[in-house]
């Protein structure tokens, strides 16, 4: 029994450009033709293309596929592989759906950390912006100091004085707020790269 490259195609359930794509980089056979020019699979193709669908179905890519050979220990191998990044990609996509999660519960804000919805409405709009930055530049365990710090150290009046500080503040005036923040510093936290009660 013998296709053309449409039958084949249809019976892979694949398009007549993926066969010829498969041509083109190895990994399928070039059939016999007939006398009048048309290609004639047989069933040995139809088999290398569900196996080709089959291995690009579980996630092994194409080069990996034409590398495979049939080498027992070489397909594992690759089965591996491909197995390990798709347990990243669990994880990473179960880290995502936590995060949604918590996005979508009442007063939750994308405009922060998602572990700092909790403290949202205490945070000035320039508040917000450094803790997405920090989010980028600190490991999870420095932002998780400065997140227990602004939850456990809460000092309105001293806050304030700290947003407000002007930029051109003399050093006597900033060594006086210093020493007021000094008391409200976490353990270990400079080490983390956060210094002040309110980490600000």
């Amino acid at each position: 029994m013998t296709w053309s490259t449409r039958e084949i195609a249809d019976l892979a359930g694949i398009t007549v450009k993926t066969v010829r794509y498969y041509h083109q980089v190895g990994l399928l056979d070039e059939p016999d033709r007939e006398p009048n020019g048309y290609k004639r699979y047989e069933v040995h193709h139809l088999t290398r293309l569900l196996q080709i669908k089959r291995l690009t179905g579980l996630g092994v890519p194409l080069a990996q596929v034409a590398e495979m050979g049939t080498s027992g220990e070489g397909q594992a191998a690759v089965f591996r592989t491909v197995d390990a990044e798709l347990e990243a990609t669990v994880r990473r996509l179960e880290s995502i759906r936590r995060e949604l999660a918590t996005l979508a519960e009442p007063g939750a804000s994308p405009e922060v950390p998602t572990s700092f919805s909790g403290l949202v409405h205490d945070l000035r709009d320039n508040d917000r912006a450094l803790l997405t930055i920090y989010a980028q530049l600190f490991s999870d365990e420095s932002m998780e100091v400065l997140r227990r710090t602004l939850e456990a150290h809460p000092n309105d009046d001293l806050d304030e004085a700290f947003r407000d500080l002007p930029e051109d503040a003399d050093d006597a005036t900033r060594q006086a707020l210093a020493e007021q923040l000094a008391p409200f510093i976490v353990p270990g936290a400079t080490a983390h790269g956060v210094t002040t009660a309110r980490a600000r």
